[in-house]
């Protein structure tokens, strides 16, 4: 089965828990503390694997969650951290953030690799918190969490050529007739529902990869029919084989309409290098009407060869012009050609909200994070917290919205009560 769009759930690992701990030696009554660094959470990447050219293996398993960071232990000793989780996808795979539909990358290249989601760093262990004014700290950092992301992944087939036309043209059979593929193959409208791939030796140093996409009706770039599942896969393509069908009663207005279809749904398709093939030429009324049809394409400026794909006639014919444009048209670019530009996130920044219950929210990347890493237990590490809270300016916004003493504020998951 050929799968080409899923959606995926990523998670990176927390990274593990710094540790509060003192030394305990004979003849050492106050050794000072010695807790350990947390290691830090696995990534998730995702790598392209060349042998793969479906998305299938998505289709029962899709969540993917890196291990988290060990947590620190007494005398410095750091977490371990975790191993990345690699996750193999096939090369033509455009990665997309759902929630926000922005493009993360565009993998191409065997082993390219993209790390969508990074690993939360370890927390720092007591050793860290040590000053001339505290020598005994029991503060000390939880693992940063991970990140957590959903990821729509869009497969667009990577072929030199794509064979493309009204359903029933004889695409597959075309397909079949110059590569080892095997596609379904029967004579009624739309047999192919899903994009076929198969390579034709031209020569000892030429193999050209050919996709038959699936038959375009009036209407495919608005979704009309198989619509956008297909028509992406022909933007990956370098040529195009337009095949008419020759039994058509007008294959002029086939011609006119696919090309119409392709340049709406991407205005870059019209610029690519088209061989117009009339097939089915094994059949008389389609040989009485090759002239007269070559000769309205003519008046087009469109030059028009002729082919059997069920009798295999005139095949090598159509490999030698389809050499030329393949050797004549530019290579072709990924989506994503340059680094994308982000504005980075202040970790300063942050919201206070009023819920509806009357209780208080304090939402922000920063203070959020901060809250997750506390130590709840530990009063050093409350102390600290609350010393964050007042450097990021977090009480006097409090106090500037009408919070009063005794009010509930929520941070992240943890539950706090306000005090002046």
């Amino acid at each position: 089965m050929f799968i080409d769009t899923v959606e995926i759930e990523v998670r990176s690992g927390n990274g593990g828990n710094g540790a509060v701990h003192f030394r305990h030696e004979k003849y050492v009554p106050r050794g000072g503390p010695d807790g350990g660094d947390g290691g830090k959470g696995g990534d998730v990447i995702l790598e392209v694997r060349p042998t793969l050219n479906t998305l299938y293996s998505f289709r029962h398993t899709t969540r993917f969650f890196a291990k988290d960071g060990k947590p620190g232990a007494k005398q410095k000793m750091y977490g371990r951290g975790a191993d990345d989780l690699v996750v193999h996808i096939p090369p033509g795979t455009i990665v997309i953030d759902a929630a926000n539909g922005e493009i993360l990358g565009d993998l191409t290249k065997p082993a390219q690799r993209l790390t969508v989601v990074k690993g939360g760093r370890g927390g720092r262990g007591n050793v860290h918190f040590k000053s001339s004014t505290n020598q005994a700290p029991r503060a000390a950092e939880k693992g940063e969490p991970g990140v957590e992301k959903r990821l729509r992944l869009e497969l667009k087939l990577i072929a030199d050529v794509g064979i493309v036309g009204i359903p029933n043209a004889g695409k597959s059979t075309l397909l079949a007739a110059l590569t080892n593929a095997s596609p379904k193959i029967a004579a009624y409208p739309f047999t192919t529902l899903e994009p076929n791939l198969g390579v034709a030796v031209f020569d000892v140093d030429t193999s050209i990869v050919l996709a038959d996409i699936p038959g375009l009706i009036e209407g495919a770039s608005r979704g009309v029919g198989l619509g956008h599942e297909f028509l992406r896969h022909v933007q990956r393509t370098r040529v195009l084989i337009h095949l008419l069908d020759g039994l058509s009663p007008d294959p002029v207005a086939d011609y006119n309409q696919i090309n119409a279809e392709l340049s709406i749904f991407d205005p870059a398709l019209a610029d690519k290098p088209q061989l117009v093939v009339l097939n089915k030429m094994d059949q008389p009324e389609v040989k009485e009407s090759r002239v007269s049809v070559k000769r309205k394409f003519k008046k087009l400026g469109v030059d028009v060869i002729g082919i059997s794909a069920l009798a295999r006639t005139d095949l090598h014919e159509l490999l030698i012009r389809v050499a030329k444009l393949i050797a004549e048209a530019p290579e072709p670019e990924a989506i994503i050609s340059l680094p994308v530009y982000r504005q980075p996130e202040d970790p300063r920044d942050f919201q206070v909200i009023r819920d509806p219950d009357g209780s208080w929210r304090i939402t922000g990347a920063g203070i959020e994070r901060a809250a997750a890493m506390t130590y709840w237990e530990h009063d050093g590490a409350v102390r600290r917290f609350q010393r964050i809270m007042e450097s990021l300016g977090v009480d006097d916004s409090l106090q500037k919205a009408g919070a009063r003493e005794g009010d509930i504020v929520h941070i992240g998951e943890y539950e706090l009560e306000y005090f002046e």
